[in-house]
C-alpha cells in the first residue's frame, strides 16, 4: 500500500467510528444512547438467555451479540447438528422485535428474499411485496445451499440497508441484521460464498463441538421441551437501537486507528495470502472493537479488543496462497503471525 493510501484508509476510519458519526450501514446517528450502566444489565440479560439454550458456547453468544452491537451481520460456519440456527433462533428470541426466517435452498429466487412488484389489477398500478429480508433480524438458514445469484440478492440490503425493486428504495427498519448459517463446502449441494458475499459479513465463526458436560447438560434439558421456548424477549428494537448508539460514542484513539492500518497493510503485505484484508474489513474490525470494549465496561478502546476480533472478523476475507496452504498456512495461523509481528502498548488505547 502507498502511503497516500494509509491516510485515505485511516480517514475512512475516523469518519466511519468517531465518536459521534457512523458509517453508511449504520442506524442514524441522532437515535438516542443509554448509560453504559443499563447497557451492561441488558446484554448481560440477552447472554444468560442465549446460554440457557446453546450450553457451553458463551464465546459464541457474546459475539453475536458483538456483532449486532456493532451493526454488523453473522456467518456461522460448521457440520449440521451443533446448534448453527439454535443461535441465530435465540438471539432473535431474545429482543422484540421482527424476525425472519428464510430456508436456502437451490430453487430459492433473488425475488423471494428481496420482494417483487406485483400488477394490483384493481388499481391498474404495480405495488410492492415485501421479501423475507423486510425484519429486524433475519435468519439466513444454509446460505450455501442457493445459487450466487441468490446469494448476491442480499449484498444491498447487507451494506445499505435498503432494496432496490424496479427502480425504487425501499429502506429496511433498524436494527437491522442478517444472522446466517453454512455447511462446509465440503459437504453436498453446497454453493461456496462469492468473495463479495463473505465480505459483508462482519465476522464469521464455527461453533465446533460442545465438551462432554456441556453435552450431557443438553442430553437433559433438550429431551421433552426445547429450551428455547422459554426464552422471552428481555430488550425492545428500541433498546438495541439506544445500545448500538452508545457503541458509537466509545472512544477510539488514534493510536488504535494506525494499529488497525498496519495490522491491514500486515495481511496485504503477507507472502502467505493471496488476498489481504479489504479496507471493508478493517471498518469491521474497528466497529466491533468499540462494541466488544463497551461490553466490557469500557467507553474506550484498546489493542487487546482490536486483536482480539481479529481472527472472527478477518479470518474469512483473506485468501491463503496455495503454495503456503499446501505448507500447512491457514488463515488463523497467518493472521496470528502477523498480530505477533505488530507489537503495540497494551494502554495505547486510553484516553
Amino acid at each position: 500500500m502507498e502511503p497516500h493510501d494509509s491516510t485515505v484508509l485511516k480517514a475512512g476510519l475516523q469518519a466511519a467510528v468517531g465518536s459521534t458519526g457512523v458509517g453508511s450501514a449504520g442506524a442514524p446517528a441522532t437515535a438516542s444512547s443509554m448509560t453504559r450502566e443499563r447497557l451492561g444489565q441488558l446484554s448481560g440479560r440477552i447472554l444468560d438467555s442465549i446460554n440457557t439454550v446453546i450450553d457451553g458456547k458463551a464465546d459464541a453468544a457474546r459475539l453475536a451479540l458483538t456483532v449486532l452491537l456493532a451493526q454488523g451481520h453473522l456467518l456461522v460456519e460448521d457440520v449440521p447438528g451443533v446448534g448453527k440456527t439454535m443461535l441465530a433462533k435465540t438471539l432473535a428470541r431474545t429482543i422484540e422485535c421482527s424476525v425472519s426466517r428464510i430456508q436456502f435452498t437451490p430453487d430459492l429466487l433473488p425475488s423471494d428474499v428481496t420482494g417483487v412488484s406485483m400488477y394490483n389489477q384493481a388499481t391498474g398500478s404495480f405495488q410492492f411485496r415485501p421479501g423475507a429480508v423486510f425484519a429486524n433480524i433475519v435468519i439466513g438458514d444454509e446460505i450455501n445451499r442457493a445459487s450466487a445469484k441468490t446469494q448476491s440478492a442480499l449484498l444491498e440490503c447487507m451494506e445499505e440497508h435498503q432494496v432496490t425493486v424496479d427502480g425504487s428504495t425501499h429502506h429496511l427498519g433498524e436494527p437491522f441484521m442478517v444472522v446466517a448459517t453454512q455447511n462446509p463446502i465440503e459437504m453436498e449441494g453446497t454453493y461456496p460464498l462469492p468473495e463479495a458475499q463473505r465480505d459483508r459479513f462482519m465476522a464469521r465463526i464455527s461453533m465446533g463441538y460442545p465438551d462432554a458436560a456441556a453435552e450431557l447438560a443438553m442430553l437433559s434439558t433438550h429431551q421433552s421441551t426445547s429450551p428455547l421456548e422459554a426464552v422471552v424477549p428481555v430488550a425492545t428494537a428500541a433498546e438495541v437501537a439506544a445500545m448500538i448508539a452508545t457503541v458509537q460514542s466509545t472512544y477510539v484513539s488514534s493510536a488504535v486507528k494506525e494499529y488497525t492500518v498496519a495490522l491491514g497493510r500486515a495481511t496485504r503485505e503477507s507472502r502467505h495470502l493471496r488476498l489481504g484484508a479489504s479496507p471493508r474489513a478493517l471498518l469491521s474490525l474497528l466497529r466491533a472493537a468499540k462494541a466488544h470494549a463497551t461490553l466490557q465496561g469500557r467507553d474506550f478502546v484498546l489493542p487487546d479488543d482490536v486483536r482480539t476480533l481479529v481472527g472472527p472478523v478477518l479470518g474469512h476475507r483473506i485468501i491463503v496462497d496455495r503454495r503456503a496452504a499446501a505448507a500447512g498456512a491457514t488463515a488463523a495461523s497467518v493472521l496470528a503471525e502477523v498480530v505477533a509481528s505488530l507489537p503495540v502498548a497494551p494502554d495505547a488505547g486510553r484516553r
